[in-house]
């Protein structure tokens, strides 16, 4: 019997022995601890004695007074003060040794990729996550012999790119190049497939292996595996996934909100899947799903990672979404249930107080569950209306039922409307749809779900312009960018530059 399956079955048959919540006594404790840790590790580095750790791990209060020496970063200031050192091969710079990894991101928000540093020690808080998450199954209701069962990543290429000093590629790349030899039985697409770099190429191997493996679990991004489900349906006549993976049962995704997705993918479906989120990021394996019947996601507090967590207002960021010098930051122990908050990052991979470009809400303070609300870059606010990209997706979901149709993409845009303010909508569905039925649902949906957008629509919000066009379009775009599959998400907002060329693009397919 495989070493995984044996032990988590063991865990099953212990299920009574394991409490039916994951808790965290004094997470605040908990945070202080993994900040000496990195502050320990961190003191011979380049980084660490500009910023004299040793002298901060001996104050009375470490917390306060790392917050007080060490400055906040977004990408562009850790990478051009710091992190280009590292990526033309000197050791000892944000972190000991020499950085082997790095994760080439672009997040939802910028045109070139983020080069983003990725060291052993973070690979080995992964692996320590992801094995936490994979005994926490143990609390679902699932067969013994499902533990058996293939476990199929869609994900970036393991043939990294070799530069010299360092490899580069997609993370998820880089971890399934690291996976455990224990995970290799039930790990596929398999090393031969997992080396395509080309993504359409990749897509067809896995549909020409699908019938020959016995998947049970699926991880990656909602987009991207509903065209390989689609695609294996097709080339096999058949009228949905299970007749193809009768035992799949879970899908793991992550980085993306899976509501607007959701009504397509179920149509893909013979019988339903158990959906778990992950909150895995170039930066590090900050939260997962851990229980059923949630869709909140835990905090891995333990593990590699410091955080803090920055009130998202007016008070602490630009019009455009940047942090500005002198931002509040809060600890696990000081924030507020149901209050957005970017999230700042000091990691085992040499990133110090770093915003990640996410927002987040705590949802219970007793489990440290945490939703993901946006990114501090993809939000409309040109005249107050403070408009989310959790609002936008609940209003996506909310229009694809009353409508009853299928919206494969969308993204939005504040434009100048006349002396006032417009919202642009571009849809992307594949299904027969009323333009102006689709447009009065967003409409009327975010007046219910944001009273600022409902009172701006009256005073500044002029107009809201729908335009609706085919799912490929979105995706076709991704491939010219260069952005196609893997973890690469389409940008919910689009802002300048960005939007310009979206419109000159859409101007093109037009002609």
């Amino acid at each position: 019997m495989p070493f995984l399956g044996s032990v988590i079955k063991n865990a099953i048959a212990l299920r009574s022995r394991i409490p039916a919540i994951f808790k965290v006594s004094e997470p605040g404790l908990v945070q202080q601890r993994e900040l000496k840790k990195l502050l320990k590790k961190a003191s011979s580095t380049a980084f660490g004695e500009k910023y004299r750790f040793n002298e901060i791990l001996k104050s009375k209060d470490v917390v306060a007074e790392f917050q007080k020496r060490v400055p906040t970063h977004d990408y562009n200031q850790m990478f051009k003060d710091w992190w280009y050192r590292s990526l033309n091969g000197e050791p000892y710079v944000c972190w000991p040794g020499r950085v082997k990894y790095f994760a080439l991101s672009s997040g939802t928000s910028e045109a070139s990729s983020k080069y983003i540093p990725v060291t052993g020690s973070m690979l080995r808080a992964i692996k320590r996550t992801s094995i936490k998450q994979i005994f926490s199954l143990a609390r679902y209701e699932f067969p013994k012999e499902f533990f058996e069962k293939g476990i199929l990543m869609l994900g970036g290429s393991t043939h990294l790119q070799f530069n010299g000093t360092y490899y580069e590629g997609d993370l998820s790349g880089i971890t399934a190049k690291n996976i455990p030899f224990w995970f290799q039985h039930f790990y596929k697409p398999g090393k031969r497939i997992s080396k395509e770099r080309d993504w359409p190429t990749k897509l067809d191997e896995i549909v020409k292996k699908a019938p020959k493996w016995d998947i049970g679990v699926i991880v990656g991004v909602p987009a991207w595996w509903q065209i390989l489900i689609e695609k294996i349906i097709a080339h096999y006549k058949v009228n949905h996934i299970h007749e193809i993976w009768p035992n799949l049962s879970i899908f793991v995704h992550g980085g993306v909100s899976f509501t607007p997705y959701k009504k397509g993918f179920e149509k893909l479906l013979g019988k339903p899947l158990t959906y778990i989120e992950t909150y895995l990021a170039s930066e590090g394996f900050v939260a997962f799903q851990s229980r059923p019947n949630t869709d909140n996601m835990q905090l891995v507090l333990d593990n590699g990672l410091f955080m803090e967590f920055v009130p998202f207002n007016g008070k602490n960021f630009d019009s455009e979404g940047n942090l500005l010098p002198d931002a509040e930051a809060l600890t696990i122990s000081q924030i507020e249930p149901d209050v957005e908050y970017a999230l700042l990052l000091s990691t085992c991979a040499g990133a110090w107080r770093y915003l990640i470009g996410d927002t987040v809400k705590l949802v219970s303070r007793e489990l440290n569950e945490i939703v993901i609300t946006g990114r501090t870059k993809h939000f409309l606010n040109l005249c107050g209306e403070h408009l989310s990209q959790e609002n936008m997706n609940m209003a996506v979901k909310m229009a694809e039922d009353q409508l009853n149709i299928e919206v494969r993409e969308f993204t939005v845009a504040g434009i100048k409307y006349d002396s006032m303010f417009a919202h642009k909508w571009f849809i992307g569905t594949d299904s027969s749809v009323d333009k102006e039925k689709l447009r009065e649902a967003i409409d009327e949906n975010l007046k219910i779900l944001n009273d600022d957008y409902r009172v701006e629509r009256i005073a500044a919000i002029k107009d809201v312009i729908v335009e609706v066009l085919p799912s490929s379009v979105f995706y076709d775009w991704m491939r010219m960018k260069g952005k196609e599959g893997a973890q690469n998400k389409f940008p919910r907002v689009l802002k300048k530059q960005q939007l310009e060329e979206w419109e000159e693009y859409i101007a093109g397919k037009k002609n």
